[in-house]
Order: C-alpha cells, then structure tokens, then sequence
C-alpha cells in the first residue's frame, strides 16, 4: 500500500444504514398517523356546508339559501364541462316538470362566463348563479363537475356524482321521496 493511499474502512466501523428498534418504531409510527389523517375515507358522509354567496349575472353576490325551499337541488356545472353540457338538457326539462314551491332546482355554473353560461341554458325561470372560483361548490364538498346536491331543511342528504339522466324513473323516485316527506331526515 502507498503512503498516500486512504486505508478502506472496515464493514465494522462503517456507517449503518438501518434503522434501530427505537427509530423504527418511531418511523412506523409516523406513518400510521399520516395514514390515518390523509387515508380517502370510503362511505363516510361528506362535511358539506350548504350556502354561500355565489354572484348573480349582474356580479351581485346572493345568499344561495335565499333559493332554498323545502327540498332543493343545487347543481353544479359549468359550459367547459362535456358531460355538463350533456347533461344540463335533461335536467332542465325535469325541473320545469315538478317544479312546485316545495322543491326548487338551482343552477350553479362553477368558474364559467355568466354571458355563455346564460345563452347556453336559454330563457328559464330556473336560479342561474355563478360561482367563479368555487368557493361555494367547496362548501357542498364538489370537487368535480357537473354534481348535484339535494337538500333538505339546510343538509344535503343526498348527492349525484356525474351526468345524471334525470328522465329516469330511479333517478326522479330518489328526488321524489324527499319531496314527498320533506321533514324526515331520512325516508
């Protein structure tokens, strides 16, 4: 060996790269809690806050439990959204059918141009408000478009996920039974 060459160290005084019984607890430990806090929790209900302030087509911000009635369907969508575009048809030849002062549909375009979204949806006596940086679709828990809310006495007791093709009886029977019992939590 020459003088200038380093000695190899030995497996003995070399670094270890496992973890010691304390340290690795500690590690498993850690990422159980992790688990535990950010882990998707299936067939929990959904924390939403129904209400808000979205705009009306002058800007205006309006108190969305303004529309609110006994049973009330919050819709969110949006003209950039295909299956909203889809959907949005059927829904609206639905509520023009049960419309009555105990359900109310409630049409909420989420980060859309009220001017496109107004023209799409043509002339109608429907609530079209505007949620432009979906505050208000947050409250409900809405994450992706188009979804729709039922409401009942101030909570969503029911939500739709996705085009919905509202000219199916198993879709109006669900929305027909909270119309029907309007009072009860949960027919």
């Amino acid at each position: 060996m020459s003088a200038d060459a380093e000695p190899t160290p030995s497996p003995a005084s070399a670094p270890s790269r496992r973890l010691g019984p304390a340290r690795l607890v500690l590690a498993l430990a850690l990422a159980a809690a992790a688990a535990a806090l950010f882990w998707p929790r299936g067939g929990e209900p959904r924390r939403a806050r129904p209400g808000g302030y979205p705009i009306d087509a002058t800007g205006r911000p309006q108190p969305l439990a303004r529309e609110f009635r006994e049973v009330t369907l919050v819709h969110f969508w949006a003209t950039w959204c295909p299956p909203c575009l889809t959907e949005i048809p059927s829904l609206l030849a639905w509520a023009r059918e049960v419309r009555s002062d105990r359900l109310a549909v409630v049409l909420v375009a989420v980060a859309d141009e009220p001017g496109i979204a107004g023209r799409f949806v043509g002339s109608t006596d429907l609530p079209l408000l505007f949620d432009p940086s979906w505050d208000v679709a947050h409250r409900f828990g809405t994450e992706k478009l188009p979804e729709t809310h039922v409401v009942v006495g101030g909570d969503v007791v029911e939500t739709f996920v996705g085009a919905t093709d509202w000219s199916d009886p198993a879709v109006r029977a669900r929305i027909q039974k909270w119309a029907a019992s309007p009072n009860s939590p949960s027919p």
